[in-house]
C-alpha cells in the first residue's frame, strides 16, 4: 500500500510557544576557561583548596628569573584593594638584571593569541616605595618570544588600576602574559585581566565571540541559567566561600564579585553573571529563565528553618524586581545603573534544581505563594527530580499540581534505546496539568546515532506540546581539557570550537520551530520492534557491593513463578569488585528473595538480572548516589538509563528482606514487603517515519522527518489546502553518515545539514529519505 503523510494546513493544533531552547551551566569550565572571554587563570589569586584540593592562591602563575634576578611571590590579604577578594599578589624584585617578574599560564595550553588581534590588559596595583622604571606588560609564545608589549607605571599611594592595550605580532596558542619589574622594589598586584578585543557584541567583560556565536545561531526561543547542580549545592550562608549560587553576588564590578567555590571542582569568578546572563539572552534573541535555589541543599540534606526562609524568597522577589522593574524601584534602579535602563521582560522563574525529598518541596511552597501573589504572570517552574519516573519524580508532580505551578522541570539522561522506547512519553500527558519543562535531557553520546535517537525523540516532545512546554539538551559546552561531564552540545579548546552532532539536531529543531502545530496523518507507515516480541529479561543474576561498600547476603531463593519450583543458594559477604554469581535463568517470570545486610561504606547493594554482559544488563540498585536511592536502571551497550526511583537510605549493620519479581520485561522490587519500585524497561519500537509539522508567523510551513532505519522510505507527501499552490523552500538534511561518526576538531562540521532548494507542485509530491537520516523541509507560498 501507498504511504501517504498528509499535513493539514488549515488546522492549527496547538501554539509551540518558546519550546526550544540552551541551558547554561558552569560545569567543563564553560564559563572560565570557556564562554567568559577571560584568557588570565585565576586573576585575583583566590584560587583555593576549597575549590579543589590542588589549588592554592598562586595557582596557573609561576615567577620568571633571569640572569641573576631574584623574585619572590606571595599571596597575602592584610589590605586588599576590597573585602569581598581579600588576596593578592606582593612581589618582590632584587638583582633585575635582565629580567624579574611572573607570568600567568592561561587555560589548557596557555593564552590564544593571534596575529594582528588587539588584547585589552588591566590590573589593579601599587608599589611600596616610588619606582621610576614602568612595569613592562609582555605577551609572549610558548618558546618566549615576545608578541607584544605594554607598560605600566605603578605609583605608591595605594591601589589603582591601570590598562594598556597589546597588538599580537604572531600567532601561538600556548601564549604566556608576562609582568616583569625593571627595578628593585616591592609590587603589589590584583585582578589581573586580560580580554580579547573582539568580544561578543564589543561588550565590556565580555564572551567569546566564536562560542557565543554557535550559541546565537540556534536561534533559543529561551536560556536557562547558572544552573544545574551548582544552583543548590553549597552552604546556606551566602559570604560563604562554598555557599549556594546567589544571584546577588554577581552584580557590579568583577573585583568585588566574590570568588567561589565552583561544586564540580574548581574556581567560579563570577564574572559571567546575572546581568551578563540577562544581556546575553537579550543579544541572542533568548528568553531568559534563571534558576534560584529554594533554600535546601540536597547534596548535603541542609535546609534553611521554615521560619527563616523570608529573606530567600525576598531575594526570589529582588530578582523579578531587577529584571522588571522600572528604574524608580530599588532593583530596578540597581539595573540601570548597569548599563539597562530598560527592563529585560523576565517571564520564567525556577526555584529547586532536580531536588528530591519533602524538605524541597515543603519549602517551595512558600515560594510559590509569595512570588504568584506579587507577580502573577511569572511562570514558575517546580522540580521532579533528575530521574523519569519513581515516587520522587511523582512528589514532583503532585507537588505542581497542589501549587499550580506552571511548569514542571524534568530531567533525564538516557541510553539511545530509552529515548526510541518513549517516544511516546508525553502522549498521555494531561494538557490541564502543568506543563512539562524538559529542562536537561540527552542520551549518552556525541555520535550520529545519538543524535538520530535525539531528533526522533524531539518530534515526540512537538507532537505532544499540549504537554511540553519547553525544553533543552543539555549540557551546552564543555572545554576538552576540563571534562567534568560528557556528552556536551559544544567541545572547544583555547582557541577552537565545534557543534556535534547533536547541536545540529537541536540548530535544525530550533530555527524551524514553528509557531502552531499542523495536524498530520500517515498513512500505512509501518512500527517494527528492535528484537523479538517481548523479549524477557532472562539471563544471569548476580548480587555485587557497592562502591565503597561492604554487605553479607544469605537465605538467598529464587523461584519459577509460573510452576512455583525453589532452588537456593549459598551467601557470601561481598566487598567493592566482588560478587556472587547465582542462577542463569531463561524464565519469563522468576522472583529472587534474600536477606541482605550493609556493614560498612557509603552505599549498598547492586543486584543485576537479564544480565548478558556488564555492558547489556538490568540493575537493582539499594543506596546509590549519596546512599539516597533505591532505583532500577537499564545499561543497553554501556550506556545506562534509570527506570525509575525511590528515596531509600541503607543503614548499616540492619538486615533487609530484599525481593525483586520479574515478569516478562516488567519490574518489582520489594524491601521488607513494602514495594519500592515498579516499571519496565521497554524494548525500542522503532516507527518507520517519525514525523511532525507546523506553520510560523510568516505562513512558513516546516515539515520534520526522521528516518532511523537502515533501509531508504518513499511515500507522498501532501499539504492539504495548497493543491492550488507551488511551494518553495529549502531541504535540510542530514544522511549518509556512519552511526558511530562524531565531529571533532578535525572535522568540525562532518556530520551537518545539507541545504537545498526544493518545490512542491500543487503542494504535494514524492519524497524519499535515506535511511538514517534527518530532514526538514520550509516550505512558503512566495519563496521567502
Amino acid at each position: 500500500m501507498q504511504k501517504h503523510l498528509k499535513i493539514d494546513t488549515s488546522q492549527k493544533v496547538t501554539p509551540l510557544g518558546d519550546l526550544y531552547g540552551i541551558f547554561f551551566e558552569d560545569l567543563n569550565h564553560a564559563a572560565d576557561g570557556g564562554l567568559y572571554a577571560e584568557l588570565v587563570q585565576n586573576r585575583s589569586f583566590e584560587f583555593d583548596p576549597i575549590d579543589n584540593k590542588a589549588y592554592h592562591g598562586l595557582t596557573a602563575w609561576e615567577k620568571l628569573e633571569k640572569k641573576g634576578a631574584k623574585v619572590t611571590l606571595e599571596v597575602e590579604d592584610k589590605a586588599p584593594i576590597n573585602s569581598r577578594n581579600p588576596h593578592y599578589l606582593t612581589v618582590t624584585a632584587k638583582a633585575i638584571g635582565d629580567g624579574a617578574g611572573f607570568m600567568n599560564l592561561g587555560f589548557n595550553t596557555g593564552i590564544p593569541l593571534e596575529k594582528a588581534k588587539i588584547y585589552q590588559f588591566s590590573c589593579y596595583s601599587k608599589t611600596e616605595t616610588a619606582v621610576e622604571k614602568p612595569v613592562v606588560i609582555k605577551l609572549t609564545g610558548a618558546e618566549g618570544q615576545v608578541l607584544a608589549e605594554g607598560s605600566l607605571q605603578p605609583e605608591n599611594n595605594g591601589w589603582r588600576k591601570y590598562e594598556c592595550t597589546l597588538t599580537a605580532t604572531a600567532t601561538d596558542y600556548s601564549g604566556r602574559l608576562v609582568i616583569e619589574m625593571q627595578e628593585t622594589g616591592k609590587y603589589y598586584f590584583d585582578m589581573i585581566s586580560l580580554f580579547p578585543a573582539d568580544v561578543y557584541k564589543g561588550r565590556k567583560n565580555g564572551l567569546r565571540a566564536d562560542i557565543a556565536e554557535l550559541l546565537a545561531d540556534c536561534k533559543p526561543k529561551f536560556m536557562r541559567f547558572p544552573g544545574g547542580c551548582l544552583v543548590h549545592d553549597g552552604s546556606l550562608d551566602s559570604e560563604d566561600r562554598d555557599s549556594l549560587y546567589r544571584w546577588k553576588n554577581t552584580l557590579g564590578p568583577v573585583e568585588e564579585r566574590p570568588s567561589r567555590r565552583n561544586n564540580w571542582g574548581y574556581n567560579q569568578t563570577l564574572g559571567l553573571g546575572y546581568f551578563e546572563y540577562f544581556q546575553f539572552c537579550e543579544d541572542i534573541g533568548a528568553k531568559p529563565l534563571p534558576v534560584l535555589p529554594g533554600g535546601y541543599d540536597p547534596h548535603h540534606q541542609r535546609m534553611v528553618p521554615i521560619e527563616e526562609l523570608g529573606p530567600w524568597i525576598q531575594e526570589a522577589l529582588d530578582l523579578i524586581e531587577f529584571a522588571n522593574g522600572d528604574k524608580e524601584t530599588e532593583w530596578g534602579k540597581i539595573r540601570a545603573e548597569l548599563g539597562h535602563e530598560e527592563p529585560f521582560h523576565l517571564e520564567y522563574l525556577g526555584i529547586g534544581n532536580e531536588e528530591i525529598g519533602e524538605p524541597f518541596f515543603e519549602r517551595y511552597t512558600y515560594f510559590h505563594k509569595a512570588i504568584r501573589e506579587k507577580y502573577p504572570d511569572i511562570k514558575l517552574i517546580n522540580s521532579s527530580g533528575p530521574f523519569a519516573a519513581g515516587k520522587e519524580y511523582e512528589r514532583g508532580w503532585t507537588s505542581a499540581r497542589e501549587n499550580g505551578s506552571d511548569l514542571v522541570d524534568e530531567h533525564y539522561y538516557q541510553s539511545p534505546e530509552w529515548f526510541l522506547a518513549n517516544y511516546h512519553r508525553y502522549d498521555t500527558f494531561k494538557a490541564e496539568d502543568p506543563k512539562v519543562f524538559l529542562g536537561e535531557y540527552a542520551s549518552w553520546g556525541n555520535t550520529y546515532y545519538n543524535a538520530l535517537a535525539e531528533a526522533a525523540f524531539m518530534t515526540g516532545l512537538e507532537k505532544n506540546a499540549h504537554a511540553v512546554g519547553l525544553a533543552c539538551y543539555a549540557p551546552l559546552l564543555c572545554n576538552t581539557d576540563y571534562v567534568n561531564w560528557r556528552p556536551d552540545m559544544i567541545w572547544f579548546n583555547n582557541h577552537e570550537v565545534f557543534g556535534t552532532a547533536n547541536y545540529y539536531v537541536q540548530k535544525l529543531f530550533m530555527t524551524n520551530q514553528g509557531d502552531y502545530l499542523l495536524k498530520t496523518t500517515g498513512e500505512n507507515f509501518a512500527e517494527s520492534v528492535t528484537a523479538e516480541e517481548n523479549r524477557p529479561l532472562s539471563g544471569k543474576l548476580i548480587i555485587s557491593a557497592a562502591v565503597n561498600t561492604e554487605v553479607n547476603c544469605r537465605e538467598i531463593i529464587f523461584e519459577d513463578m509460573t510452576t512455583g519450583e525453589i532452588k537456593k543458594a549459598q551467601g557470601a559477604a561481598l566487598k567493592e569488585g566482588e560478587q556472587l554469581e547465582l542462577f542463569d535463568t531463561k524464565l519469563s517470570h522468576y522472583r529472587l528473595k534474600f536477606i541482605g545486610e550493609k556493614k560498612s561504606g557509603t552505599r549498598g547493594f547492586e543486584i543485576s538480572f537479564g544480565y548478558e554482559n556488564r555492558e547489556n544488563r538490568a540493575i537493582w540498585e539499594l543506596g546509590g548516589w549519596q546512599n539516597q536511592d533505591c532505583l532500577v536502571s537499564s545499561m543497553v551497550k554501556g550506556r545506562g538509563s534509570c527506570l525509575t526511583q525511590s528515596f531509600f537510605v541503607v543503614e548499616n549493620n540492619r538486615e533487609y528482606q530484599l525481593e525483586l519479581e520479574v515478569k516478562g520485561r516488567k519490574i518489582k522490587t520489594y524491601i521488607d514487603g513494602v514495594l519500592m519500585n515498579e516499571t519496565e524497561d521497554k524494548l525500542p519500537i522503532l516507527k518507520e517515519l517519525y514525523y511532525t509539522a507546523s506553520v510560523d508567523n510568516n505562513g512558513d510551513y516546516i515539515v520534520k522527518m526522521v528516518n532511523v532505519k537502515e533501509n531508504p522510505i518513499t511515500f507522498t507527501l501532501t499539504l492539504e489546502g495548497q493543491e492550488k499552490t507551488d511551494l518553495r523552500g529549502s531541504r535540510y538534511m542530514m544522511s549518509g553518515y556512519g552511526l558511530d561518526d562524531m565531529n571533532s576538531f578535525e572535522e568540525p562540521k562532518k556530520i551537518s545539514p545539507v541545504q537545498e532548494a526544493v518545490v512542491l507542485s500543487n503542494g504535494t509530491g514524492e519524497i524519499t529519505l535515506p535511511g538514517h537520516s534527518i530532514v526538514v523541509l520550509r516550505l512558503s507560498k512566495d519563496d521567502r
